[in-house]
């Protein structure tokens, strides 16, 4: 092996063992074994550029381009030109790769999950590094300065991950630079030729062994150095709070009693949670009540409303009590129900709350947890989260009338102080819409039913998860104005709203009950994220409304005939029309009989002029000539259209009733039915929904999220076809989404071409055809026999 050959492996080696401090930011560690064999392959393609000879920069050149092509191949490969070449969508790819890592990198604890991001940054980052030091210590000759990507690659993984084995981490890379400052030394000595330096320790040493003394030497430097880095450190005094250490009181990782909660705005990855490629799974649980649609799984109450953004108040935080007071507010007349439900959280989900039902009245919990009394929730203290934990929790279910909440009276004068408060920053706009959606309403449940149903029913809001957050005063406004957002949107703008009518609000944060799995539990997933307002009265306590439109469940007790609240607006005239006689004489007046003669009065309409000369063909056969051309193109097209129509019905909102749901079930099972039979997968209805499901995860090599989100759709369909009275499951059209794009990646262009533009269940608007045919032609020929047969009017 050659100097050079053997510098670019120690090159490389020296790359990969720096690298591994990176080890302790994710799990798994796999990556690094796909790091290892991208950065052979591109040491590999700078080998053989160096024995082309090519000029540095060119060689340089050629691994960047050979490493954007590796990067292409493993992580854009469906979007690049043959796989391998980047395009625009390759890098728009990449782009939204690096987007969602950076978001998962600022949302999760270390070790963070191995999502495609973060392995495009990781891998992506120990390539770029690899280039810089192949560059410099091979193609340039220079290995000394190679030393600074190796130390920036070390110091970022050093300062993120800390830990007692750091001083393995720093071994490991610093290892791999003195073996490439040896290797580039004892390749610059071989260049001289024979280094007089004694005779030979041996026979026929020859040459050669007058280069050991000097590597040698190095050797011993080296080791020297290295322990010197290692032992020193221990007898220095250790310094605490540095910029990346733990330090401070409170909840968290310092020091400290933990006597105050003074936490981040939970809000910050809410969106990401919901737009995530992979919906992975955050909690399962059992519970003992059959009504899971009310099990919402509450993590935080943000009552701090500062006219930019909802966060949680600064509260004193205690010991958690046995058993936690009844909830404030809470009448003994208010029925209400005692429920235990067991959780568990993901290895991955590191959350500082506690997820729970609300509101809570006791839990069993190993760890460092304390309690806060004003929100009800607990919070880890000392480093504490969620990770893995399992606990119990005994929650009430409480269930109060319309009536009850109609008759709440006025809460108490502190409490409607700290609750109803509003900035001055707040723009006037939004007092005015809550006073006009709400008018005539004769107490607060009516404002606050009309006011959930202007978001959720008649106010001509939509779902977009899509749509930022938005920041500053204006932002609600802005959402009532442009009427399209998420959760987030419609809770702080109904609380925000709700304060200005003196009703005290605050904003919960959690997730939505979930998905039956068919061993009886729960599973809670990442986009099942979600915000909902919740607004106080007095004898009933802190109630839950819901006027996010296609999430969740709406109360029973909202769902009331309200005055007002469900009568959709009659069109009214806008003010420029005017029912009074115009003063200003119409065009066929003011033509005098001169301009008439002489053809010079101003047509009526537009449409009066036009055929009116003699040039050309009549309007008439322009306009046929025109629709017969777009019929003949569009007849190709309408199976195309017809099946994108179909799917966006099938898989869009859900009915808010039992029997809307179970349309809306059978719907997400019948559009996965017919995007398998046109992508090849014939359908059979001799099976069960079971057994259809297992078929299509089998022709259609699902992986294993979408395999999961087939079987959910067979459970739903199952308890629509069989249980007594089925319950609705949240989340059918996004594992019906899911499916379809699986379907859709795993079968060949071709095949993806005549799903989209000829989809073989196309055939079913024919069916339906002949079927309304023959029942119409039934229907005709029993009419026609009935007349025929005619009853006697003799008498018997």
């Amino acid at each position: 092996m050659s100097g050079r050959a053997r510098l670019a492996l120690c090159a490389a080696a020296a790359t990969l063992m720096a690298s591994c401090a990176l080890l302790p930011l994710v799990d798994p560690a796999t990556w690094i074994l796909q790091a290892a064999l991208l950065l052979a392959l591109q040491t590999g393609v700078g080998a053989l550029t160096r024995r082309v000879p090519l000029a540095r920069p060119l060689t340089v050149a050629v691994q960047a381009l050979a490493t954007l092509m590796l990067l292409t191949l493993t992580f854009a490969r469906r979007q690049a030109i043959v796989g391998v070449i980047p395009g625009p969508d390759a890098f728009h790819r990449f782009g939204m790769l690096l987007q969602v890592g950076a978001d998962d990198v600022g949302r999760f604890a270390i070790p963070a999950p191995l999502s495609d991001g973060i392995r495009l940054m990781l891998v992506g980052g120990v390539l770029v590094i690899g280039l810089a030091v192949d560059a410099l210590a091979v193609t340039f000759r220079s290995a000394a300065p190679a030393g600074l990507p190796l130390l920036a690659l070390y110091s970022v993984a050093a300062g993120l991950a800390g830990g007692g084995a750091a001083w393995l981490w720093f071994l490991l890379a610093a290892t791999g630079y003195l073996m490439l400052l040896l290797a580039e030394g004892r390749d610059r000595l071989s260049q001289w030729g024979r280094v007089f330096g004694g005779a030979p320790r041996a026979p026929g040493a020859g040459s050669a062994g007058g280069v050991v003394a000097p590597v040698r030497t190095g050797r011993r430097i080296g080791a020297v150095a290295l322990g010197v880095a290692l032992v020193v450190p221990l007898g220095l005094p250790a310094l605490d709070g540095g910029l990346l250490g733990a330090a401070g009181t409170g909840v968290g990782a310092g020091t400290g009693g933990g006597g105050t909660i003074s936490a981040v705005n939970p809000l910050v990855s809410l969106r990401d949670s919901l737009n995530v490629n992979e919906d992975r799974q955050v909690l399962s649980y059992r519970t003992s009540t059959e009504d899971t649609q009310e099990m919402y799984l509450r993590i935080v109450s943000l009552d701090d409303f500062d006219g930019t953004a909802w966060k949680p108040a600064q509260r004193h935080i205690e010991a958690v009590p046995d058993t936690f007071p009844t909830p404030i507010g809470l009448g003994s007349d208010i029925r209400r129900t005692e429920i235990r439900t067991s959780i568990s959280a993901a290895d991955w989900y590191a959350q500082d709350w506690l997820p729970m039902p609300y509101p809570a009245s006791a839990v069993n919990i190993s760890g460092n947890w304390r309690y806060e009394p004003v929100g009800r929730t607990l919070v880890g203290d000392h480093g504490q989260n969620t990770r893995g934990v399992q606990y119990d929790v005994t929650s009430l279910v409480v269930q109060p009338t319309a009536e009850q909440l109609a008759l709440a009276p006025e809460p108490s004068a502190s409490l409607k102080r700290e609750f109803t408060k509003v900035p001055e920053s707040l723009p006037a706009e939004v007092a005015q819409t809550a006073r006009d959606v709400t008018e005539g309403s004769a107490n607060n449940y009516e404002k606050a039913v009309k006011l959930q149903d202007y978001f959720a029913v008649n106010g001509g809001f939509t779902y977009d998860t899509q749509v930022q957050v938005g920041s500053g005063s204006a932002a609600i406004a802005r959402f009532l104005k442009e009427k399209e957002g998420f959760c987030v949107h419609f809770s702080f703008a109904m609380a925000a709203m709700a304060r200005t009518l003196g009703i005290p609000a605050r904003v919960a944060v959690g997730f939505t009950p979930g998905s039956p799995q068919p061993d009886g539990s729960m599973s809670v997933g990442l986009r099942d994220a979600h915000a909902w307002p919740e607004l106080y009265f007095e004898g009933v306590g802190w109630t839950r409304f819901e006027p996010t439109p296609n999430r969740g469940t709406v109360p029973e007790y909202t769902q009331t005939d309200t005055p007002g609240s469900n009568v959709p607006d009659v069109p009214r005239p806008t003010q420029s029309s005017s029912t009074a006689p115009s003063a200003a004489p119409s065009a066929s007046e003011s033509c005098s009989a001169q301009q008439k003669k002489l053809e010079a009065c101003a047509s009526d309409s537009a449409q009066a002029a036009i055929g009116s000369g003699d040039d050309g063909p009549p309007w008439f056969l322009v306009l046929a000539l025109t629709l017969a051309g777009l019929a003949v193109l569009a007849v190709p097209l309408l199976p195309m259209l017809w099946r994108m129509r179909v799917r966006a019905v099938r898989l869009g909102a859900h009915g808010r009733t039992e029997e809307g749901a179970a349309a809306h079930t059978l719907a997400a099972w019948q559009e996965v039915t017919d995007t398998a039979w046109d992508h090849g997968i014939a359908p059979d209805d001799s099976q069960t929904p079971r057994k259809a499901a297992a078929r299509l995860v089998r022709l259609g090599h699902l992986e294993e999220d979408a395999e999961a989100s087939v079987h959910r759709l067979a459970a739903a369909v199952e308890q629509v076809l069989y249980a007594p009275r089925p319950r609705p499951t949240a989340g059918l059209a996004e594992d019906g989404r899911r499916v379809v794009a699986a379907l859709h990646a795993s079968v060949r262009r071709s095949t993806r071409l005549r799903a989209l533009v000829a989809p073989r269940s196309a055939v079913r608007v024919a069916w339906a055809a002949s079927a309304r045919w023959t029942a119409l032609t039934t229907t005709l020929a029993a009419r026609r026999a009935a007349l025929l047969r005619r009853p006697s009017n003799q008498n018997p």
